[in-house]
């Protein structure tokens, strides 16, 4: 399987996490559709946007950029691109790391995806891995609703996404 043709096996969480067209104005990013904002891509007309073009943004910008095919587990991998798509990339990067930390690995936390990161990854018990960063997204999603209390209306999706 190629690289591309393991992406495209798991990118369907991701789409389906992030659904269709919304313009929220709780949402900071504005006008969205497959997750894909127009604040973070302001040259796109977003609500044209199709999923096959949605697919290469998430193929170039997020699985490449995280260093996803250099993750061997395709769940962990799924994962982290899914946790860093919603809640930002080095937030997701840092959830990784901290999760590792969590299974007695020791890395830095410092949300950047090097050689120490992608190692331990490939090192970690997968299902312990999945379960530290699965509560520790949970926690992420805990205080952006504590912070800002019209986040509320997330917390269902949000808790469902944590728990995949």
């Amino acid at each position: 399987m190629t690289d591309r043709e393991r992406f495209e096996s798991l990118i369907g969480m991701v789409l389906a996490h992030e659904g269709g067209y919304v313009n929220d104005p709780v949402d900071p990013g504005g006008a969205t559709k497959y997750g894909i904002s127009q604040q973070a891509y302001p040259q796109l007309d977003i609500q044209a946007l199709t999923v096959e073009q949605a697919k290469d943004i998430y193929y170039r910008d997020w699985w490449l950029k995280l260093r996803c095919p250099e993750i061997r587990d395709d769940r962990v991998a799924q994962k982290l691109l899914d946790t860093a798509v919603n809640a930002g990339a080095k937030t997701g990067v840092r959830i990784l790391q901290r999760a590792l930390r969590d299974v007695g690995l020791s890395v830095a936390v410092d949300g950047v995806i090097g050689p120490q990161t992608l190692a331990a990854a490939n090192r970690a018990d997968p299902d312990a891995l999945l379960a530290a960063m699965r509560r520790l997204q949970a926690a992420h999603y805990e205080a952006l609703i504590k912070r800002n209390a019209k986040r509320e209306k997330y917390r269902r999706g949000w808790m469902k996404r944590a728990a995949f």
